[in-house]
């Protein structure tokens, strides 16, 4: 198959992931040319933002594996039972895996995908065509008017998204603050037709997870915990899902019902997401967020220089400055 053909069948979301293995790109090209990108994202620089995400797998050999060849990150560390993985030296993937590790149903509490946010749209076609030359299949594609985004699935059906954001000033807010967002088709075609040609060396310094993505039981519920307890913003609201954020980003969490609607709490040993990290720029921010659990008598305790808790389907999660 060509690289075109590759494109259009990708633009219609027709295909679920697969790995492949990494090579140069173009003979003679340009080696480990990257853009340079100074600037701190936009979903960083808000009051609290997504740091880390921790995956639980059954293959963590074929995983790792492919979260480095497919998408570009390095290991950072390796501990006895599993990867932290990142990019430019800072962590943002943990897997680990368990003898007793079982594969989490579709319908399960969890993770609908881990978006790594790219520093600029250079990087993220340059990430699609190393994708065109190395066999990642798509699950599909989306203009979302704030930000241009891909989609795919790890070897074990964990959602992932690979974005690159808008300029902030471009985004269209409404009236009582929530931000314009829409899925339009995007143009795969061009985005690959833009990217620099030279070698890709991976994720490069300044990639982060822009967000995560929920599979949760209820929206009514997921609005209690995520806007009045932990007090992030509503920013967009679509038919079984929310979008909820900080000091005006599209969304550093969401959550939908669309594959979980009725999920209860996951198990303590499911494949999948089992507890992100959430910083906080802002201290007094943190220290709101805090005193609201010990208002609500939401059970929590600290851990790794935070606070953690678990929100109501069970996905851990710690607070930190």
């Amino acid at each position: 198959m060509n690289r075109r053909n590759f494109l259009e069948l990708a633009a219609g979301g027709t295909f679920a992931a697969t790995a492949g293995t990494p090579s140069i790109l173009q003979a003679g090209s340009r080696a480990g040319e990257q853009s340079m990108t100074t600037e701190t994202s936009y979903a960083l620089t808000r009051p609290a933002y997504v740091d880390q995400s921790h995956l639980v797998v059954a293959d963590l050999g074929l995983v790792s594996g492919f979260y480095q060849s497919m998408l570009g990150l390095k290991v950072i560390e390796k501990t006895a039972s599993g990867e932290v993985l990142g990019a430019g030296g800072q962590p943002l993937l943990t897997l680990t895996t368990a003898k007793n590790a079982a594969i989490a149903p579709r319908n399960a509490a969890g993770l609908f995908h881990t978006a790594f946010l790219m520093p600029d749209r250079v990087e993220l076609a340059r990430w699609l065509r190393h994708a065109a030359h190395n066999n990642v299949v798509l699950d599909g594609a989306s203009d979302h008017l704030v930000s241009e985004a891909i989609y795919l699935s790890d070897p074990e059906g964990n959602g992932i998204e690979i974005y690159a954001d808008r300029p902030h000033e471009q985004w269209k807010f409404d009236q009582d603050g929530m931000v314009d967002m829409a899925t339009l088709r995007l143009d795969l075609q061009a985005l690959y037709d833009s990217a620099p040609e030279d070698r890709w060396d991976g994720m490069v310094a300044g990639t982060a997870i822009g967000h995560l993505h929920l599979q949760v039981g209820d929206i009514p519920k997921a609005d209690a915990f995520y806007r009045d307890v932990l007090g992030l913003k509503l920013m967009a609201s679509r038919p079984g899902a929310s979008f909820f954020a900080t000091g005006g980003y599209h969304h550093h969490i969401a959550a939908n019902i669309w594959n979980s609607r009725g999920a209860t709490a996951r198990a303590a040993n499911m494949t999948g997401l089992s507890d992100y990290k959430i910083r906080f720029n802002d201290k007094a921010t943190l220290d709101a967020a805090v005193a609201k659990l010990d208002e609500l008598e939401i059970r929590s305790e600290k851990r790794d220089g935070g606070t953690f808790l678990r929100d109501p389907w069970g996905i851990g999660l710690t607070l930190s400055a």
